[in-house]
């Protein structure tokens, strides 16, 4: 399916504009992110949202403006007093008046005569700019505009302020903006006519006018009903191209799988607890999954431990009793291998072979592992992504369990699968993510939550304490590591830096080593991952009772006699780290405690971060409140890892609007899977200007 004819305008070439030289389509296709080996388009300049208005309505007699006061004034040019030869510093001042009262407007570097030019002496000009006050008398320094009373409908009376970056002016910009907008075709409607005359809002061609043209700045607010539509619309254009995505792994049949029941009743028994209601329920869903003949794509969210491994476990087995194997992939080799050490006894009560993967063992090993997946002798393999690199040949890949991959994007989702020929894939993550972000990140998965703890996990007491505390601190923890505690204590730095009054793992380390002597030990990220994983097993085994760490200790990191948790400028962490970092603890049968350490002064959004972590535990009210507080790129990780972001949605503004998009577009496509028909052309037109066109091809034929 090729793009529709009349898009053409929108997707030419910058050149093709008038005024845009090679310089200008450079800086433009850097600043609007294009692809790489592409140039931006007309279609970036359109999508390319103020970021506010200026409302230069106010026209008033020079007596009436005040001070700060944006304002359109009517003048008589009457002295000019440029600056004295050899003295650029002075400004150029223009003095002027109407019936009542005077004002100047100065220019700095003024020379060259173009303020003579543009402001010539006896004449009137309609000038508009912020008045200021000098010794007394009002001035405007550097006028926004200048224009000749018949040429005044040219003066922008509510003018929109875009983002910018260096080299590009707000007037080039608006002037780009205006052309674009002059050519914008005439494109069909994808929302249906009740719902466009009940939300009030105008067509998408109407919006774009109002909010790059507005006639009064209410038209280009975040909640006015053009924004609201176009939020709306990059909403609908995501969430149906994950349901696209969706359907098309659910194309792509799966295998319905019949389960005898005997290894998870082998597991359920050789479990040291039994499950929640929460997991059970998991269980359910997932088993349920696997029976269908529908590919199974499905993400388990739980908070820090709220046993999704176990979950996880309990599919593998099911699978293995269907006779296919399971790989769990986890990010890293340390976390891949605390899965392993998790799994590997349960496996074997459960007469199941589990095996490690990494990419650091010796070649006789990793060829006896690789054989052992080849043949189906190995059931389970856990690893990291080198577990789908080629030379890793299974005999009949039938799950893929996904560890805190958060990051990956659909596309990987997609890959990921293609190791075996029907695959099904289940994501888990620790991260607590809010119902917008499942919708707009995960939208083409089916959805499980584990929201309360194992049993026996203790509550973490959490205090907030000033750096300036620290002897008091040291002096307590001495006391509890005497009677048998173990403790975390996390720095935010590996080294000292120059720049950041932080202080590292490596200095505090050091001082930690005068007090506690041989009990205390260093991991971080620059380490070895054999040097990380000693360390990590000392402390395991209690032969070391301070770990000293940067933030490599976030995820998965299991040592259930660790009750302490010292976090060092709390203030630097984002929200979701601080409560996976508590996370570390609490995990035995002893009252937990964490200690956020601050260093003054605290930003207002710093003291609301340490202020949720003291008051919740609940880690999906934290990850809500991180969204509030950061804005869903962060809160994801997703500003570094191309997952979407959008240019005309703001979710803080527009969240309600991901649940009817998701519905619409889910209900579009069981009505319409061929999306053929008018409403499916201007559902696939959507696509195209939103650049989803990654999900044209997945058009099934009707």
């Amino acid at each position: 399916m090729s793009r529709p004819e009349s898009l053409s305008p929108l997707f030419r070439s910058l050149h093709s504009i008038k005024g845009v030289g090679d310089k200008l389509a450079a800086l433009l296709t850097r600043y609007f992110g294009a692809p790489e080996g592409q140039e931006a388009m007309a279609l970036d300049i359109l999508m390319h949202m103020p970021s506010g208005v200026v409302d230069r309505r106010r026209q008033v007699g020079i007596a009436e403006a005040y001070l700060n006061q944006i304002v359109t004034l009517k003048l008589h040019i009457d002295r000019h007093q440029p600056p004295p030869r050899g003295r650029p510093q002075v400004p150029h001042r223009v003095f002027a008046h109407d019936e009542t009262g005077d004002v100047s407007l100065v220019y700095f570097g003024s020379q060259g005569g173009w303020v003579e030019k543009l402001l010539p002496l006896g004449e009137e000009r309609f000038v508009s700019g912020q008045i200021g006050f000098f010794n007394g008398e009002k001035q405007i320094t550097h006028p926004d505009y200048v224009v000749e009373p018949d040429k005044f409908a040219t003066l922008p009376l509510v003018e929109p302020v875009y983002p910018l970056t260096q080299g590009l002016s707000s007037k080039a910009l608006a002037k780009l903006v205006r052309q674009v907008i002059e050519s914008l075709p005439d494109i069909p409607e994808w929302i249906d006519g009740g719902t466009m005359a009940e939300r009030k809002w105008p067509s998408f061609a109407e919006a774009m006018r109002a909010v790059h043209l507005p006639e009064n700045p209410d038209e280009a607010q975040l909640w006015s009903p053009a924004r609201m539509r176009l939020a709306y619309d990059e909403y609908f254009a995501g969430q149906l191209t994950l349901q696209l995505i969706r359907s098309t792994m659910v194309a792509a049949r799966g295998i319905a799988r019949t389960f005898t029941g005997e290894v998870t009743q082998r597991v359920t028994v050789a479990l040291p607890f039994s499950l929640t209601e929460g997991q059970q329920l998991a269980v359910d869903e997932i088993r349920a999954d696997l029976a269908s003949p529908d590919r199974m794509s499905r993400l388990l969210q739980g908070d820090v431990g709220a046993g999704k491994t176990v979950v996880a476990l309990m599919a593998m087995a099911a699978m293995a009793e269907s006779g296919a194997q399971s790989a769990m992939m986890a990010p890293t080799e340390l976390l891949a291998a605390q899965h392993f050490k998790t799994l590997k006894p349960l496996c074997d009560a459960a007469g199941l072979g589990c095996e490690l993967l990494t990419g650091k063992m010796p070649a006789a090993e990793r060829r006896a592992k690789l054989a052992g997946i080849a043949s189906g002798e190995t059931t389970i393999v856990v690893g990291t992504h080198a577990l789908f690199q080629s030379g890793v040949e299974f005999h009949d890949l039938g799950l893929t369990v996904v560890d805190e991959q958060h990051r990956f994007g659909v596309h990987q989702r997609l890959a990921l699968s293609d190791k075996g020929k029907h695959t099904d894939l289940l994501v888990m993550t620790a991260t607590p993510i809010p119902r917008t972000l499942v919708l707009t990140h995960f939208g083409d998965m089916a959805v499980s939550i584990l929201r309360e703890k194992p049993r026996g996990r203790q509550p973490i007491d959490t205090a907030v304490i000033s750096i300036g505390e620290y002897a008091r601190v040291v002096s307590r923890l001495q006391a509890r590591l005497a009677e048998g505690a173990q403790a975390f204590w996390v720095c935010p730095l590996v080294e000292e830096s120059e720049h950041l009054e932080v202080v590292a793992a490596e200095d505090r380390f050091a001082q930690l080593r005068e007090v506690f002597g041989d009990q205390v030990a260093l991991v971080h990220g620059r380490m070895s991952a054999a040097a990380k994983q000693e360390v990590m097993q000392r402390f395991a085994a209690d032969e070391l009772k301070l770990l000293v760490a940067t933030t490599v200790i976030e995820v998965g990191v299991d040592v259930p006699n660790a009750s302490i948790m010292i976090i060092e400028h709390a203030e630097r962490f984002g929200l979701a780290q601080l409560h996976q970092l508590r996370g570390r603890v609490g995990r035995g049968s002893q009252r937990s405690a964490c200690l956020l350490l601050y260093k003054d002064p605290l930003s207002e959004t710093a003291k609301a971060r340490l202020e949720t972590i003291k008051s919740t535990e609940d880690g999906f009210e934290i990850a809500e409140r991180d969204l509030e507080l950061r804005g869903q790129g962060d809160v994801l990780g997703t500003r570094q890892s191309g997952m979407p972001g959008y240019r005309l949605a703001v979710p803080d503004v527009h969240r309600h609007l991901l649940d009817y998009a998701h519905d619409e577009a889910k209900g579009l496509l069981l009505r319409n899977p061929g999306l053929t028909g008018d409403d499916g052309e201007a559902a696939r037109t959507a696509l195209y200007l939103f650049r989803k066109d990654l999900a044209i091809p997945l058009i099934r034929a009707g």
